[in-house]
């Protein structure tokens, strides 16, 4: 029964593939990079046969900064293996390469087509997949059973809504769990949700968020000490950084701004950094229209005195960024996404702002929020009301920050247990 839903889940695929097509050369006319590299997507990657490979599939922009570290740890401790990372979107395909250069292969992953599985399987030949979090794809699943490739689900998450959907197809999802030989959950409620979906139970380790595990290296706190004295300027004003910003929310960041200037007998230099870079432009002319200021980042030698707003046009800095503000407002909470990594402005010690809706981070903004490092704001008029606050309190800031800083600190050693868990499939 296993055999022939996946049988009928790969005919939907194959039938998909035109709508697929569309929908890559749609997402180019903003991304060019979604006409390139099609290959790659159909399992032609580089052929690595000569080599020790594990394979790592991080699916874009925020798993492949969550795998940072765990990146690292691996090339410490297995030296005589080459990493395969992979993913699935330009951004992160970016990311990976301004992050990890050439110490790392790269390629888009195969569509979980069989053909497609099969072909890149040949050509990387890898002894270990580690997926990081949750991208899971049964056609990739059983095909490295069948070649006794252990595959390792790392620093998973599983939020009730996608164990929902995952039921709805449990002939196909329980089978691959059932397949996998191991996964390494960030808390006990997403444990719990895997092993409801059929995943057996001694299959389960339960390690925290290795995203606390993320260090600080002297250079990069030195750049983010200039960049900060670069933004503050001879007038010494405050920056508020709103982060990993989602259609919808820039206007309600915007609003926030508007009542910051209005009030404020100094407002502070609003950074504003899209998640994604092809909203770069349509966000700079929202500003305009609003009778803002507005500079970009890659116009980095005009004057930043005279803007209002920076916007972030940049890739690969925003942990910079954080380093560099007073506040921080981490977007995809003021729209149902479900939020962004909160974890790397605690990290820096800064204190946290965020909307409701945080599914995604449910775990991490509790301990924050309970440690008093993070505030919920549900409008432009709260957000605008906290950073007024905090900008006019120094002491209430730096405590908040603090605490936030507290709680990054309090949460790392989740990596340990994935390394011993990596260890145990050699």
């Amino acid at each position: 029964m296993a055999g022939l839903t996946r049988v009928l889940y790969s005919l939907l695929i194959y039938a998909l593939i035109p709508l697929i097509v569309i929908k890559l050369l749609y997402r180019s006319l903003k991304v060019p990079g979604y006409r390139q590299r099609w290959g790659q997507r159909l399992g032609y990657a580089p052929v690595l046969k000569d080599k020790k490979v594990i394979w790592l599939h991080a699916v874009s922009v925020g798993e492949t900064l969550a795998a940072v570290p765990l990146v690292k740890a691996l090339q410490a401790n297995y030296p005589q293996y080459r990493l395969m990372i992979t993913c699935m979107t330009v951004t992160g395909s970016e990311r990976i390469r301004s992050v990890f250069g050439d110490s790392v292969e790269h390629s888009y992953a195969p569509y979980d087509m069989p053909d497609a599985v099969a072909r890149f399987l040949n050509r990387i030949n890898p002894q270990l997949l580690i997926i990081m979090e949750t991208e899971l794809w049964p056609n990739t699943v059983a095909a490295c059973r069948r070649r006794n490739i252990p595959v390792l689900v790392a620093n998973a998450r599983l939020s009730q809504q996608s164990a929902d959907g995952y039921k709805r197809i449990s002939p196909l999802v329980r089978p691959m769990l059932q397949a996998i030989n191991g996964v390494v959950a960030q808390q006990a409620e997403d444990g719990a949700r895997f092993i409801d979906l059929g995943l057996p139970e001694e299959a389960l380790t339960i390690s925290g968020n290795i995203k606390f595990d993320l260090s600080l290296d002297a250079d990069l706190q030195q750049q983010a000490q200039q960049l900060a004295q670069q933004w503050r300027g001879a007038q010494n004003r405050s920056v508020w950084l709103a982060a990993s910003t989602h259609h919808g929310e820039d206007e309600i960041i915007l609003q926030a701004f508007r009542e910051l200037v209005e009030t404020l007998e100094q407002p502070p230099l609003l950074v504003l950094v899209p998640r994604h870079p092809e909203r770069f432009s349509g966000v700079h002319d929202l500003c305009q229209a609003a009778g803002f200021k507005v500079l970009r980042r890659s116009e980095a030698q005009a004057d930043i005195a005279q803007a209002d707003i920076l916007l972030g046009d940049t890739m690969g800095e925003l942990m910079l960024f954080y380093g560099a503000c007073d506040i921080a407002f981490v977007g995809g909470s003021l729209v149902p996404h479900g939020g962004h990594n909160m974890i790397e402005p605690a990290a820096w010690g800064v204190p946290i702002l965020s909307g409701p809706h945080l599914f995604n981070f449910s775990e991490v903004s509790q301990l924050l929020m309970a440690g008093k490092g993070m505030l919920v704001c549900d409008s432009a008029s709260s957000l605008a009301e906290q950073c007024a606050d905090l900008l006019g309190n120094p002491d209430r800031r730096r405590g908040m920050g603090s605490a936030a800083q507290q709680v990054a600190e309090e949460n790392r050693g989740a990596l340990i247990k994935l390394l011993d868990k990596i260890h145990e499939q050699f």
